[in-house]
């Protein structure tokens, strides 16, 4: 879980700059890049997630 937790604040803080850069600059690859992070940010969560939930069934 500090895992998720600690990538999560790294995948917020890249959204939020490349937001911010696009702001300041109008140029649309932060945008491509903030949306590309989101992108694996979720799947990376699903799979650590899902891991966590095998991990579960596999003790039970």
């Amino acid at each position: 879980m500090l895992l998720l937790r600690i990538v999560g604040v790294l995948v917020a803080i890249t959204i939020g700059a490349g937001i911010a850069a696009f702001l300041l600059t109008r140029d649309r690859r932060y945008l491509n890049l903030s949306w590309q992070v989101t992108k694996y940010a979720a799947i990376f969560a699903l799979i650590v997630l899902s891991l966590m939930f095998l991990e579960r069934v596999i003790v039970l």
